[in-house]
Parts: structure tokens; sequence; C-alpha cells
């Protein structure tokens, strides 16, 4: 895997992915940034709430779950001083479908924290990961 991040200006980045995709980066006016785009520390915990939401579908599907949506939602403490590293994140995942088996919900989730997620095992080194879910019917 390759990626190529690139100085624009004030505190504005470009990066590239690999696979030809590109996101903009962006600090703070406090930082001398524009907020232009997200923190790069945001993109991290973007990555893990994509990567483990990923997992989730997919674990889903393949248990023929009538799964229609799936949303993670974040939340972060880093730490007070450098290297400021999360020490804790908590993951509450919404899952909306018809008849979801919550057995199965819960076994997708564990999935893909204790397995298949690498971002949330990786970040687990430093940060304590927990997470829960809810079922909701599609309206």
């Amino acid at each position: 895997m390759k990626s190529r991040v690139k100085w624009v200006d004030h505190m504005t980045f470009v990066a590239e992915s690999g696979s030809g995709h590109a996101v903009v980066m962006d600090g703070p006016p406090e930082f001398g940034g524009r907020n232009l785009g997200p923190r790069p520390m945001e993109m991290l915990l973007m990555g893990m709430g994509g990567c483990s939401a990923f997992d989730v579908v997919q674990i889903l599907q393949k248990s023929r779950q009538a799964i229609s949506d799936c949303e993670v939602l974040l939340e972060a403490e880093r730490a007070d001083t450098d290297p400021k590293v999360f020490t804790r994140i908590h993951a509450h995942y919404v899952v909306t479908g018809r008849n979801l088996s919550e057995k199965h919900v819960a076994r997708a989730v564990e999935l893909s924290a204790e397995k298949y997620c690498s971002a949330s095992i990786m970040l687990g080194r430093t940060a304590e990961i927990t997470h829960d879910f809810e079922i909701r019917e599609p309206d």
C-alpha cells in the first residue's frame, strides 16, 4: 500500500492514495490552517470507522441479514501531552434492516473489533476501544 501527502500551502495538504483517490487535510486557523478539510487525526478516526463499518456490513450480508444501513458514531479522547495518541475510543453502531438478528449484529461487531478491522486493532495498542450497537427497523 502506498500513499503520497503533499503540502499545498499554509497548513493544507493533499493526500493521494495508491488507488488514485485524493483528500484534503488542513489545520485549524490557530495553527496556520484555513479549515479546508479534516485534521489528520480525524482522518485516522474516520478510517477506523470506515474499516469497521465495511466489516460489519460485509459480515451481515454474508449472514443473509436484510441490512439496509450502517452508521458508526465515534467518540475519542487523546492524551494531553505529546504524542497526543488516542487513549479512548467508543464506537456506537446504528444498524438498520428488516428483522435483523441481535445475535448476528453483535457477532458482526465483535468479529470486526477482535479479528478483521486492522485499524481498530492497531489503534487498540494505545487506546481502550469500546463498542455497542443499536438495531433499527427501516421507516
